[in-house]
């Protein structure tokens, strides 16, 4: 027993090195960070185009540039965090998202609205999903599931909480004014959060495991399959989000309703069970090939219910 406490104050594994604020903190980062940062957007689009005369097309691309960047940010970002832990990188992460969020609303012009997402884009690989983590594998060790699963939940309340509340701003103020309103939030919960709940001492990283696989498995060719097909789901999620507020639109919703629609509990609820009930069903499926196999059924039944959400019903 005494050999097991030491092991676990060694590694950083124990109950007492974790830090009892930073799940908390990080459920309530995770909502407002995503929230403001990434869902209002695609709710103050109409409003921003409507009002500047930018092509929906342009605007959308400095978001799109900005997803770039944090998927090439990510890479120092996550050796910077590997090295000194989370409270640094993701408070000065907040800073930079406060920053971003309110030159957006100030922009006067197109290239000033690009460059502020592009700063969000950096913003957003040190504080969304992928930092919060690292931080909760290092300090919670073998119980990881259990935060990692209460921080994913927390997560997809975001756009539940924050698509209908920016809905509702944009209908009494302007979108400039919208999105000041919302780095006011962002920077009242997630600077104070990241920069005083994350301040337990950093965990060593485990030991690597050595393999004696003599192909590396990133060039495997199973591994390049599957990296093409989770490029091409995240496409068609992410094209979802963006579309689907004009589509409701369109179709004669009001702006809030649509902001309501899908992005709301439906979607949340199985969204948050979805890290659960693939775990729970990968041993009777027969491990995580055929659930893999499985949530692709699973897809490609939600485009047929897509395609015959469009078609006129007949009574």
């Amino acid at each position: 027993m005494t050999d097991l406490h030491t092991h676990e104050a060694a590694t950083g594994t124990g109950d007492r090195s974790r830090p009892r604020a930073a799940l908390p903190a990080l459920c309530a980062t995770q909502i407002t960070s995503w929230g403001i940062v990434y869902y209002a957007f695609p709710v103050l689009l109409p409003h921003l185009t409507a009002d500047t005369g930018w092509s929906t097309s342009a605007a959308t691309a400095a978001f799109s540039a900005a997803l770039l960047v944090s998927a090439i940010a990510g890479i120092p970002v996550g050796r910077i965090l590997d090295r000194r832990g989370p409270r640094a990188v993701m408070t000065t992460g907040s800073l930079l998202a406060v920053a971003a969020v309110l030159a957006m609303a100030l922009a006067p012009n197109l290239y000033v609205f690009t460059a502020a997402w592009l700063m969000a884009g950096v913003a957003m690989a040190a504080t969304f999903y992928q930092p919060a983590f690292a931080a909760l594998t290092r300090w919670w060790g073998p119980d990881r599931v259990r935060a990692l699963t209460t921080v994913t939940l927390a997560g997809g309340l975001a756009s539940t909480v924050f698509a209908p509340l920016t809905a509702t701003l944009a209908d009494h103020l302007s979108w400039r004014t919208t999105y000041a309103a919302l780095a006011v939030i962002l920077a009242v919960v997630t600077i104070p959060a990241h920069a005083l709940a994350l301040r337990a001492p950093w965990p060593p990283a485990p030991t690597a495991v050595r393999t004696t696989s003599r192909t590396p498995i990133a060039r495997s060719r199973p591994f390049l399959l599957l990296t093409l097909a989770f490029a091409l789901s995240g496409f068609a999620m992410y094209a979802v989000v963006f579309g689907l507020v004009p589509l409701l639109t369109g179709r004669g919703a009001d702006p809030t309703t649509a902001a309501w629609g899908l992005l709301s509990a439906p979607a949340t609820v199985f969204g948050a069970l979805a890290p659960w009930v693939g775990a729970a069903l990968a041993g009777p499926l027969g491990g995580y090939s055929k659930l893999f196999i499985a949530l692709a059924v699973g897809s490609a039944l939600a485009a047929l219910l897509a395609v015959a959400s469009g078609r006129p019903s007949h009574r």
